[in-house]
């Protein structure tokens, strides 16, 4: 348990992802890029969109084509991407238990922050979806960082303006865990946005749960896993926010 650890062994600052973390988007931005593909006449299958969901847009289009597809019609795929999206954006609700764990985490004395790689407009409109959101003490979007996700500049930035010392990210995608490990952050995945938990763990995660409401009922369980992985508090042990961090 948590409460038998010495302070200073203990994560301060959680970082939330935003898509298939706190809100069941996952697929409704997979059928959207499938739909954006086709409108400039790319088609492209839906697993390898499946597997590239998580890192920002401005990296995705060449992900799952090529970087002749990203110079010709990036742009255009992204904006029409955009496009469907809001057209679907009634099909997108919170996460069950979201509520609960930005409470639960919030109990527990953690910075609660969030970063994802959405713009600052469709991330602010979708935490807007999401109850209990006050518990959030900064956002920071994608659009507002250098590199996005699986780069660590969002998560390094996130953690640098809250001052935090010992962090781990949740998140639902491979793409998250090498941007919290990148950041010197221990990782926790969720399921919630179909990514199995053998790809997870061997991507980082510390733990694995079924989603927002499992991580709220264990979340004692889950810090202990983190105070594990993280490196020794003091001196020696790298901070957050600082790529690879002591690893």
């Amino acid at each position: 348990m948590t409460g038998s650890r010495p302070p200073s062994s203990r994560p301060d600052t959680v970082v939330l992802d935003l898509d298939g973390t706190l809100v069941d988007s996952v697929y409704v931005h997979l059928g959207c890029w499938r739909a954006a593909f086709r409108d400039v006449g790319v088609d492209v299958a839906s697993y390898r969109l499946h597997r590239a969901i998580g890192m920002g847009g401005d990296k995705l289009v060449a992900e799952v084509t090529n970087e002749s597809v990203e110079r010709s019609v990036g742009d255009d795929v992204r904006a029409r991407h955009a496009h469907h999206f809001d057209e679907r954006f009634g099909e997108v609700v919170a996460l069950e238990g979201a509520e609960d764990l930005l409470a639960a985490l919030r109990g527990a004395g953690l910075q609660v922050v969030l970063a994802s790689s959405g713009e600052r407009a469709l991330t602010d409109r979708l935490l807007d979806l999401v109850p209990g959101t006050s518990a959030i003490r900064s956002t920071l979007a994608g659009d507002e960082a250098e590199a996005s996700k699986p780069a660590p500049d969002l998560l390094a930035a996130s953690l640098e303006r809250v001052g935090a010392k010992r962090a781990f990210a949740v998140g639902d995608t491979v793409w998250d865990a090498e941007a919290a490990r990148a950041a010197g952050a221990a990782f926790v995945g969720v399921l919630t946005g179909g990514i199995t938990e053998a790809e997870l763990r061997d991507a980082g995660a510390v733990a694995v749960v079924a989603g927002p409401h499992e991580l709220a009922a264990r979340l004692d369980e889950v810090l202990s896993a983190v105070a594990d992985a993280l490196p020794p508090a003091g001196p020696e042990g790298g901070a957050p926010g600082q790529p690879d961090g002591g690893r």
